[in-house]
């Protein structure tokens, strides 16, 4: 019976597993303000805005 001559780490299995999964395009939204793409839950890069209010001075 084949037995394997070393242990195979944690890091090597779960890498090899990962490797089978499609990489998946990251989420998008519409800024409410301006209209410009943002990631879901964040502050707008274009306006400063995050739910409603300005959060941050963008010049």
């Amino acid at each position: 019976m084949a037995v394997p001559k070393k242990k195979t780490s944690k890091a090597k299995g779960r890498s090899r597993r990962a490797s089978a999964w499609p990489i998946r395009q990251s989420a998008r939204s519409l800024c409410e303000r301006c209209g410009s793409i943002k990631r879901p839950h964040r502050i707008c890069s274009n306006c400063g805005w995050y739910a409603g209010r300005q959060v941050i001075d963008v010049d």
